[in-house]
């Protein structure tokens, strides 16, 4: 039997093994996940696994350290994580046939919402444990409050589904048969679960036997010396594209439409990124207090933690494609995460809609560390990708059917060389469609429409990408929709270097007709027989001065459907006529347009964000975090929404609406200092 102890032991004293062996190391462990992510994604029952691939798998050290993760399937958050801490809290070490698993939030920060059943297996060589399989399935449904257990409406941990903390589902061998039963009670489609859940399973086992195939192969010294290594070189791979920024210190802020279901302000996420060599500190104070709604993202304060780091590894790995992913590319990072914000939040925090917020966060990264190199970073992506679940019933059978149909993801951000690809932006680019016939075999739902939005993308010399557009009717009763992630019907994603911002998103309910109904960030609904339900994704931001974008391509994309004749005219001063273009009439709108357009900023974030900040400024946020930071936890939400209560019903806002309305709170709630808060 192995035990925690026995993790704290040091490797032997070896030396690091050749630059050819570890190259060769190298592939045959990322060999080895993809062998894992294959059996999974071949064998898995529900459409979120089998066709969107919201899974990860990986390898771990026995400390619990992510050496090895595929490079094409599965979701792309997860290189950084860290297993410790949830291997530690299993009971009775680890024997030969275990695998352990957990999908709570609060039990060692593995799990990251209760959908996400993470899974690890133990590896002996002789009687050693050597490594770990490891990884997570995103279950259409956990039980809860809701179909598919995930809503903003959701105030609290307990209604987001069953949880299990890090405990044994297999003992030796041995199936758990009365845990395995606790969960399928508390599932609404029970067989779905259990079918991923054998999935699952054999993708461990698949894992066990590809690293023993390796031991064998290259010896356990030299295993054991070479996953060190691989982090070690990751580590090196990311302070060198480190050393190319320029040190300095760069501030950076974005917004969450809402916060929470009934307030339905908006929640601010700040970012001091700080680059000093080949080292990085990210410093997320100026985060608003964490949230009486599910978009918390729960990090336990983990200076490493992957969550916050997604945006870092999509530019590590975009300036170094041939960067190694595992954990030692967070090692140059250091994150500071006060506690009791919404990306530190205390138990019982709703978290289920989390990637919500990490959407933002990787935008927030790229606005920071698009301040440190411009001429390298693109403009923002959608920030958005909304997972569709229909629970509805067959009408012929009377079977009841949930099911996740196409996420509706935004475009990406315009780039330094090219546009931004369309309905697939940096936000989601892993998740996959799922083909129209495959969705209308299995759920009793007919797709009108499925594509992209035109005009959606941002304008600039380099177009931001348009966002999806989904669009389905439905045919019973009391049929319940859920649209997990619904965000950006307000802020936009920013242009940068004289782009502009893209277009919002929408939710619809029977558009274009009398009985059209705008929903916009709402994430539920009933619909009835008959309805159309309508989503379109926001565009990415636009990169460059739209007036230098070569007519020619304004032309193409008119041609292909992404802009209007009108939008080309009005936002690229192209004109367009009887199909060509008309060079002189372009010339003369172009000069005019470039003569009237004087303002050239850094981002442009629209003007719903450049209102709104009118009232809102830095030195108004920045007492307000003053004040956030003096409060126990449990009344800063309460005054947060008193503040913007007030600066809501004021004209000029600032600085002295924020400490006026906290003098008038503390007056007539004189409690409110008894318990001083934590600013961890």
């Amino acid at each position: 039997m192995y035990n925690e102890r026995d993790r704290e032991m040091n490797l032997p004293n070896t030396q690091s093994i050749d630059k050819v062996t570890l190259e060769i190391l190298a592939n045959h462990c990322r060999a080895a996940t993809e062998s894992m992510a294959y059996t999974l994604y071949r064998t898995a029952h529900s459409t979120f696994v089998k066709e969107t691939e919201d899974f990860t798998i990986g390898l771990l050290t026995p400390q619990g350290k992510t050496f090895a993760i595929p490079l094409d399937l599965g979701a792309t958050w997860f290189p950084g994580l860290d297993y410790g801490p949830a291997l530690d809290m299993v009971p009775g070490g680890y024997e030969e046939g275990d695998i352990a698993f957990t999908n709570d939030p609060y039990s060692g920060y593995v799990s990251t919402h209760s959908p996400d059943l993470h899974m690890w297996k133990p590896i002996f060589h002789e009687g050693e444990l050597v490594a770990f399989s490891c990884g997570h399935i995103h279950n259409t449904d956990i039980g809860g409050a809701v179909p598919a257990s995930l809503s903003r409406t959701l105030v609290e941990i307990h209604q987001e589904g069953i949880r299990f903390t890090p405990c044994k589902l297999y003992k030796r061998g041995e199936l758990n048969e009365e845990l395995l039963q606790v969960m399928m009670t508390n599932v609404r489609q029970p067989e779905q679960n259990w079918g991923d859940l054998k999935a699952f399973v054999g993708a461990m086992n698949t894992g066990e036997r590809k690293v023993k195939e390796m031991v064998e192969k290259f010896g356990a010294d030299v295993f054991r010396r070479g996953t060190e290594d691989l982090m070690d070189y990751a580590e090196h791979q990311a302070r060198e594209i480190l050393n190319s920024i320029p040190d300095g210190e760069y501030f950076f802020s974005d917004y969450t439409d809402e916060d929470s279901d009934t307030e339905r302000n908006p929640c601010r996420l700040a970012l001091t990124l700080r680059i000093e060599g080949d080292a990085a500190e990210l410093d997320f104070t100026g985060c608003d207090p964490q949230l009486t709604s599910s978009i918390n993202v729960p990090t336990g304060g983990a200076p490493h933690h992957t969550l916050m780091l997604v945006g870092v590894y999509y530019i590590l790995y975009t300036l170094n494609p041939n960067i190694l992913l595992n954990i030692g590319l967070t090692r140059p990072f250091k994150c500071i995460l006060p506690k009791g914000t919404v990306v530190n939040p205390e138990y019982p925090a709703a978290v289920g809609m989390r990637s919500l917020t990490c959407g933002r966060l990787r935008s927030l990264i790229f606005g920071a560390f698009g301040l440190a190199m411009p001429e390298r970073m693109p403009a923002a992506p959608a920030g958005s990708s909304s997972i569709v679940n229909v629970m509805t019933t067959e009408n012929k059978t009377g079977k009841r059917v949930i099911a996740a149909i196409d996420p509706v993801v935004g475009g990406a951000g315009g780039m330094p060389h090219a546009d931004g690809p369309d309905g697939s932006g940096a936000d989601a680019s892993y998740l996959k469609n799922t083909p129209v016939e495959m969705i209308e075999a299995e759920v009793p739902i007919e797709i009108v429409r499925y594509g992209l939005a035109p005009g959606s993308g941002g304008a600039g010399e380099n177009r931001g990408g348009l966002g999806t557009w989904l669009e389905f009717k439905v045919f019973s009763p009391g049929t319940r929709i859920t649209a997990r992630n619904r965000d950006r019907t307000r802020f936009r994603p920013w242009g940068i270097l004289g782009g502009k911002a893209g277009r919002p998103s929408n939710f619809i309910r029977n558009p274009d007709t009398p009985k059209e109904e705008i929903l916009g960030n709402q994430d539920t609904l009933t619909a009835e027989p008959g309805d159309v339900i309508r989503f379109y994704g926001p565009g990415g931001g636009g990169r460059g001065n739209p007036l230098d974008r070569d007519p020619s391509r304004v032309l193409q994309d008119v041609e292909r459907g992404a802009l209007s004749v009108e939008e080309a005219h009005t936002d690229y001063g192209v004109v367009i006529a009887k199909d060509n273009i008309d060079d002189a009439a372009t010339q003369r709108l172009r000069a005019k347009m470039q003569k009237n357009d004087t303002m050239q900023t850094h981002f442009d974030f629209g003007p719903e964000r450049e209102n709104y900040e009118r009232q809102w400024t830095p030195e108004a946020y920045d007492a307000m975090t003053e004040i956030m930071a003096s409060l126990p936890n449990h009344w800063r939400f309460f005054v947060k929404a008193r503040i913007f209560d007030a600066m809501n019903a004021s004209d000029a806002g600032g600085v002295e609406v924020v400490q006026s309305a906290f003098a008038s709170i503390k007056a007539e709630h004189p409690q409110i200092g008894i318990n001083r808060g934590m600013h961890d």
